[in-house]
């Protein structure tokens, strides 16, 4: 059972997080995204269309979590402007690196927002059916793109390791603060209870 303390009565505190985050990571996708396209135009000309795809993946994702926010009692996070800033910055350094730094980006912000939808979603399954399917279709779109990400990556790049290290830290954190703990609290306790 997941404390009281992590989701309220029902759970519609966690439920407003969930969404209020998930909102915002889009946000700093698209920022990541628009970056790397402006980058990738110079330095890798022939992935661009892979991008804008995944960038239009993106956008319709942020459309769909600000329509859920209303009957969920959430609202867009007060810090937009640093996930949008971050967002751009991670995409401009990554961008400047060419094709291996792109993609080593999305692999690592992939991967590390798929684990936190896995947790979303166990904690979704029986509080909020239509949230839940919602978050599974996106889950499903994030992670065609992390195999296109780590298809396209050569197994001997070099900045990998530390590049993947530092970017899924970074976006740990910025998750955690903007669920003020509960992502953290919720992958602990899922996974006591396995």
């Amino acid at each position: 059972m997941i404390p009281p303390s992590v989701v309220g009565d029902s759970g519609s505190s966690t439920i407003a997080r969930i969404v209020k985050v998930n909102h915002a990571g889009e946000y700093a996708a698209i920022r990541i995204y628009q970056a790397q396209i402006m980058c990738a135009r110079y330095v890798a000309p022939d992935i661009s269309v892979a991008l804008q795809q995944i960038l239009e993946h993106e956008r319709r994702h942020l459309t769909e979590f600000r329509q859920a926010m209303p009957s969920r009692a959430s609202r867009p996070c007060r810090t937009m402007w640093l996930w949008a800033l971050g967002g751009f910055v991670l995409g401009l350094f990554t961008g400047v690196l060419g094709r291996n730094g792109i993609w080593a980006c999305t692999l690592a912000v992939e991967t590390t927002v798929h684990s936190h939808l896995e947790d979303q979603l166990n904690f979704l399954r029986s509080r909020d059916p239509e949230l839940y399917a919602q978050v599974d279709a996106i889950r499903m779109e994030e992670q065609e793109h992390l195999d296109h990400a780590e298809g396209e990556l050569p197994p001997t790049y070099f900045l990998l390791r530390p590049l993947y290290w530092v970017i899924s830290r970074a976006t740990d954190l910025v998750i955690w603060l903007s669920t003020w703990g509960d992502s953290a609290r919720l992958a602990r306790e899922l996974k006591q209870r396995r």
